[in-house]
């Protein structure tokens, strides 16, 4: 199912919001350790961070050898954002990898493929025959239907579905409650806004609003 190895090595998350707080609870929950948050803002308000060491510089990630920690983007990915994906490419550069994370309440199918990095959150559903890309977010309630193609750094926001047989590519945007209809391929960059029902295929950089479609 899943392209990661199962090495339990502790965690480090980078980045302190609302995102990195849900992943620390996935992982807690799962009895991981989490060494470090990395964030550069006070995390002292959120109490699923108590207790766990807090560094305020990306840098200050070169104090665990790459092969001592796993890492965990916690930063959430917006629409047309390449932030999350340059962080990440920076530090498998240096030899670091990043885990797959795997709500215990979602429902994942041992018959779909999850590529290293993917995070996959409560009750999100991923059905036989469907990949889901590098480093891509299906978001809490989410479904990823059978033979779905998920590309890398997708963000397939809550409670939106994908149905059966639909492609994204690379850094695609699935807002909140969206639909994509069966057999639908949408393109690189491209973003379904929250609400929206796609019911034709969406080109690169496009984004299709409720009813409409139109470029940025």
């Amino acid at each position: 199912m899943s392209d990661c190895d199962n090495a339990k090595l502790p965690i480090v998350i980078i980045g302190g919001g609302g995102h990195a707080s849900v992943l620390a609870d996935i992982l807690l929950q799962q009895q991981r350790e989490i060494v470090a948050i990395v964030c550069p803002d006070d995390i002292n308000q959120r109490a699923i961070f108590s207790g766990i060491t807090h560094l305020k510089r990306d840098a200050d990630i070169s104090r665990f050898s790459a092969d001592s920690v796993s890492l965990v983007n916690g930063i959430g990915l917006m629409p047309k954002s390449s932030f999350r994906r340059k962080l990440n490419e920076t530090f498998l550069s240096l030899g670091y990898r990043f885990e797959t994370v795997i709500s215990d309440s979602a429902i994942v199918s041992p018959f779909c493929r999850l590529e290293v990095g993917a995070q996959i959150l409560p009750m999100s559903v991923i059905q036989a025959g469907a990949t889901i890309g590098s480093h891509s977010i299906i978001n809490t309630g989410a479904i990823v239907e059978h033979d779905c193609s998920v590309g890398s750094y997708n963000h397939i926001a809550p409670r939106a579905t994908l149905c059966g047989d639909v492609e994204t590519e690379t850094n695609v945007y699935i807002g909140a409650n969206a639909t994509v209809i069966q057999g639908i391929s949408v393109g690189n960059g491209a973003v379904v806004g929250a609400g929206a029902c796609l019911t034709r295929d969406l080109a690169s950089d496009m984004i299709a609003y409720p009813a409409k479609i139109t470029t940025k």
